[in-house]
């Protein structure tokens, strides 16, 4: 009784064990030739191609609800000539990045940790195995590369898009003007606040197809398992997200102080 509580209560963390473990032997992988270049493009573009609408349609609504709050807050403060440069500086630094990891994780991990499980079940891994190429260096280190390159031109698609719809919603719907707007953005932001911004999507990419490519390898139990392996991928790399950005946005503002404008 007592060991079979002590074995769930200590699951958790073996598997974050394993996780983790998993994400050592991708690093290693990175090093190892030869380098499947034709899997990263191909990768690539099927992790651009089923995440680039879905981006660009969620970034206008996170770029309008952050100009309009942001708006509303600051109008009460009377400071609307920052309304441009607080707006910017949350779009980069953060909704960038997360909806970019969001999407990332959502459509492109999904469809890695599909299609890692469907190969698992079928046996092709361990045939892999049996001839002596490492599935990890073969098939995981091009998914995990794809999803980082995709991840970083995403996020400056959803940058953009933002800061475009945060002008749209400020300029028409809360009366501000356009050209207070565009010159504030220098007030408050600064050149840090975008690389930290891809820096984020970077490693919220790599995170997102590193635990889709664990949860696929290590699917079990047939068509259903392959399910729940996809499903379990994305509430992991949702909840790793949200932790993994407050550490670097922590972090951040301690190494790069505000600007006072």
């Amino acid at each position: 009784m007592a060991s079979s509580t002590a074995t769930r209560v200590l699951a958790p963390v073996g598997a974050a064990g394993n996780l983790f473990a998993f994400a050592l032997d991708v690093g290693r992988g990175l090093f190892r030739r030869p380098f499947q270049l034709r899997e990263f493009i191909q990768q690539a573009w099927f992790i651009a191609s089923v995440t680039i609408i879905p981006t660009a349609l969620v970034a206008i609504p996170f770029g309008a609800v952050i100009a309009l709050q942001v708006g509303g807050l600051i109008k009460q403060f009377g400071a609307q000539s920052f309304t441009g440069s607080a707006s910017v500086l949350a779009v980069v630094q953060q909704a960038a990045p997360i909806g970019t990891a969001l999407l990332i994780a959502g459509a492109g991990g999904s469809a890695i940790a599909a299609d890692l499980g469907a190969r698992k079940i079928r046996e092709e891994l361990d045939a892999m195995m049996v001839l002596g190429i490492d599935p990890i260096q073969r098939l995981v280190v091009p998914r995990v590369l794809a999803a980082m390159l995709v991840a970083v031109f995403l996020n400056g698609l959803v940058s953009v898009v933002g800061v475009a719809g945060g002008y749209v919603f400020n300029v028409g719907l809360q009366g501000g003007t356009p050209g207070a707007y565009i010159a504030s953005f220098t007030a408050l932001a600064q050149l840090p606040d975008l690389w930290v911004g891809l820096l984020k999507a970077l490693v919220f990419g790599m995170i997102a197809a590193i635990v889709a490519a664990y949860k696929g390898m290590n699917a079990n139990g047939g068509p259903k398992g392959v399910g729940d392996a996809v499903n379990e991928s994305v509430v992991i790399t949702f909840v790793l997200l949200f932790i993994v950005n407050f550490v670097l946005s922590a972090i951040y503002l301690q190494v790069v102080p505000p600007k006072t404008g």
